[in-house]
């Protein structure tokens, strides 16, 4: 490939997209998105090439987790609307009874006062898993490895089922 050397942004194209789109991959599991979200990057550092010239490396990976996690974000709220959609549908035929909305509402809050009641992480942890984010999402969002994960909402989930029983009226 005979690439010219006075289009810098060409060389620096064929220099990082391979490893750009090679990340992205590997963040959103899905090749053609990764060959999409890849192009957006480059689009950017063409638009608003980073300061230091030195630092493109960098640049460049912090963009494209940025992109990557902007996707997977858009990506879980679509599964949500989808999931609210046919949980409308489903739930067309019969409207709930106001005794129904009431009993909905009250476990509603109990179930926020149990998760105030959580350490922030912990608290996270579980909101992150019952929004659709996978184990690798949520150790992104949380800082942690996604080993870690699997430990960290089996514990928060060991807590909220305590504060739950605890919260239960005894006879």
């Amino acid at each position: 490939m005979n690439i010219p050397e006075s289009d810098p942004y060409k060389l620096i194209f064929y220099e990082h997209y391979p490893s750009v789109r090679r990340k992205l991959a590997a963040l959103v599991r899905d090749e053609s998105a990764a060959d999409d979200l890849a192009q957006e990057v480059f689009i950017r550092l063409y638009r608003n090439p980073p300061d230091d010239p030195a630092a493109l490396g960098a640049w460049l990976h912090r963009v494209l987790t940025r992109i990557g996690y902007d996707y997977l974000n858009q990506r879980v709220r679509e599964r949500r609307l989808i999931n609210k959609q046919e949980l409308l549908y489903d739930a067309g035929a019969s409207a709930p009874t106001g005794e129904e909305v009431v009993l909905s509402k009250l476990d509603q809050e109990d179930v926020r006062s149990w998760l105030e009641d959580l350490p922030e992480r912990d608290r996270q942890a579980l909101l992150l898993k019952y929004s659709g984010y996978s184990y690798a999402e949520i150790a992104g969002e949380l800082g942690v490895k996604p080993p870690v994960v699997g430990t960290l909402l089996s514990r928060a989930t060991a807590k909220l089922k305590h504060h739950a029983v605890k919260s239960i009226p005894q006879e």
